[in-house]
């Protein structure tokens, strides 16, 4: 069983990974490879030669899955770098966690269609500017 301390370097180490690698592939396809560290060049060049033998998207995976590892020990990690699928079924405390994103809240006025007042309809910005203008021109003659 992973202790609790290595879990939570587990979820730091894999976050950071993933952040990292977005933006060295980022910064690689904006013409900054060269600008990028020795280790993260190393990484994309091996994720450059995985991509003729497999998939952008296995190749992505291994390679976040190698720099979530290095980064992993370089945290403190003890051992090999757990998987975090492992790391989640192992960890029973009581509490449940919701594995899909949290839905924003719902609307104040959630309330049925015949409970709401009348909505009101936008005026288009190019009238309420003709409007204004209509208005200084007849201020104008009127003052002159």
């Amino acid at each position: 069983m992973v202790s609790r301390p290595s879990i939570r370097v587990a979820r730091k180490a894999h976050s950071k990974a993933e952040a990292d690698f977005a933006t060295w592939l980022m910064m690689a396809k904006l013409g900054s490879f060269d600008d990028l560290p020795p280790n993260a060049q190393a990484f994309l060049l091996d994720y450059r030669a995985r991509l003729e033998r497999m998939s952008e998207a296995e190749s992505k995976g291994v390679a976040v899955r190698e720099v979530y590892a290095r980064y992993y020990s370089e945290m403190g990690g003890v051992g090999a770098a757990p998987e975090l699928e492992a790391v989640a079924a192992s960890v029973d405390n009581g509490s449940v966690r919701s594995q899909s994103p949290r839905q924003p809240p719902p609307a104040r006025l959630a309330a049925t269609t015949s409970d709401r007042p009348a909505a009101r309809k936008s005026v288009p910005a190019l009238l309420i500017f003709a409007a204004m203008v209509a208005l200084i021109a007849a201020y104008k003659l009127l003052m002159d």
